[in-house]
């Protein structure tokens, strides 16, 4: 990804990921100890691997617990897409998610069959969150999105109008336009086609990451249809374009389970999507190249 800012690019893990940050001038000491503390204290509230993690008080006792001030706009989006998917996508998913393996020590050991996400009642009161009954929340389909965002504003109240943030895949652009290349599932060495992103958001997601394979040679993905919880099995990857991260990296994961027209009925983003046979299709107005 060619970035034409001549400041400073820095390199972090964070939530289980390498994130980079590019900016137009040297990002000073208190900024950078901003932006890691934030770091830390989502990863800390969200982090469903992290047995003292916020979303794990929450499984354990129902709550109320209190989820920061992230809680309301993530879990109402996650809300508005749980009804737009018909029940498809759902936070609930992390006990599907566990029981093929991908749990907190990540054993990926998957157990008989497969678990569609418990029925349980999330109710948010600005901060405080109660589940009932007590159940774990997954927000991986969105939380990465809104740490980017989270990130970027640290960058813009430090007066770094114009900078990348790039959480892995989750890129927020200010400033120039990012000719941002488009992983191939099939091979990471190769891109489906570049798109051109100017002051917004891309999130993409594929069948290849977070991927496993059973003893049996069952072959598993992270992306689960919380109704049935099995993996989708027709996409490949999608990308989704919008103003922020938090909303593109929703609307990525929402296009494994629904057709996209469903999505565009009740959101402004832009999308490009590829089936498991190799069909490649996207939006109108995507600004780039597609290789068909």
């Amino acid at each position: 990804m060619p970035v034409v800012l001549a400041g400073e690019r820095i390199a972090f893990d964070a939530i289980g990921t390498t994130w980079h940050l590019t900016t137009d001038r040297p990002i000073e000491p208190p900024t950078r100890a901003r932006i890691d503390a934030l770091v830390a204290r989502y990863d800390r509230t969200w982090s469903r691997f992290r047995p003292d993690s916020a979303v794990n008080a929450l499984a354990a006792t129902g709550g109320p617990v209190d989820l920061g001030d992230e809680a309301a706009p993530l879990l109402g989006l996650l809300a508005q897409l749980r009804d737009a998917t018909d029940g498809a996508m759902d936070p609930l998913v992390a006990a599907s998610l566990e029981h093929l393996g991908y749990d907190a020590d990540v054993r990926l050991h998957p157990l008989p069959g497969h678990r569609p996400a418990p029925s349980s009642t999330v109710e948010v009161a600005g901060s405080s969150v109660r589940a009932t009954p007590p159940a774990l929340l997954d927000v991986g389909s969105a939380g990465k999105g809104q740490l980017a965002d989270l990130v970027a504003r640290e960058l813009v109240a430090a007066g770094h109008d114009r900078h990348v943030v790039d959480g892995s895949g989750d890129l927020v652009v200010a400033g120039p336009p990012v000719r941002v290349a488009l992983e191939h599932p099939f091979d990471p060495a190769a891109a489906v086609g570049v798109v051109e992103v100017a002051d917004g958001a891309i999130a993409g997601s594929a069948a290849n990451r977070r991927a496993w394979q059973t003893p049996d040679g069952r072959r598993l993905h992270h992306v689960l249809d919380a109704r049935t919880g099995a993996p989708v099995e027709s996409i490949a990857a999608t990308w989704a374009l919008a103003d922020d991260a938090m909303t593109a990296d929703a609307l990525a994961t929402a296009l494994f389970l629904v057709p996209p027209d469903a999505l565009e009925e009740r959101f402004d983003f832009r999308w490009v999507r590829m089936r498991t046979d190799g069909r490649i299709s996207a939006s109108a107005g995507i600004r780039g190249e597609l290789f068909r």
